[in-house]
């Protein structure tokens, strides 16, 4: 059974490789992981349930859950990267999950939680996608840098993550799937020692993950 389920696996695979656009560098496509792995999970199970055949029954099914999901994300990730090219946002993928970081200095004024009017039509983008793929849950985080009282930082940070949150239900995403939440100083992604480093460090991420 277990060389049958790596055949399986393996097969799924065979042209999964490609080049990424964005780095210029060979991968797996997210899609093609997601078949793979809903391959070998079903496999598994139909090879327990019916022997040989049951097993290619069972890559099918589960080739064809997985390869869904990761193309609804892959789809996903390339609308936001079009309609958020050039304008500060950053678009990580971390496998399926969608990560747009939003750097303070675009989004609000200086120890401010009213977002910048240049930057609704950023978020009316992204409120666009988000509508478009309605199957993800969506966690908005605020950060803060080092300066000034933690406590103080840690309320900024949640009125921040609060107001992103509130514009992208106006623009029509249901409020259902959003939670927001501030970490304040609290997990930096650069040194607070420089300028520059806690510019990065004042953010609103979203991240978006398939329900």
């Amino acid at each position: 059974m277990k060389k049958l389920v790596c055949m399986v696996l393996a097969a799924t695979l065979t042209t999964a490789c490609a080049i990424d656009p964005y780095t210029g560098e060979e991968r797996v496509a997210n899609t093609a992981w997601g078949a793979g792995i809903g391959a070998a999970g079903g496999a598994a199970i139909g090879a327990l349930a019916g022997g040989g055949k049951g097993a290619l029954i069972g890559a099918g099914v589960g080739a064809a859950m997985g390869s869904g999901v990761g193309y609804y994300m892959d789809t996903q990730e390339k609308r936001l990267r079009q309609h958020l090219a050039g304008t500060g946002v950053r678009v990580q993928r971390q496998g399926e999950n969608i990560k747009l970081i939003m750097p303070g200095n675009i989004t609000f004024a200086n120890d401010s939680a009213t977002l910048n009017t240049s930057f609704y039509a950023v978020l009316d983008s992204v409120g666009l996608v988000l509508k478009e793929f309605n199957k993800t849950s969506i966690n908005i985080s605020g950060y803060a840098d080092s300066t000034g009282r933690d406590f103080y930082n840690q309320q900024l940070s949640e009125r921040r993550a609060n107001s992103v949150a509130s514009y992208v239900v106006r623009t029509g995403v249901a409020h259902g799937r959003i939670q927001s939440r501030g970490f304040g100083e609290r997990f930096p992604i650069a040194d607070n020692e420089s300028v520059m480093g806690r510019a990065q460090n004042r953010r609103v991420e979203i991240s978006i993950r398939p329900r």
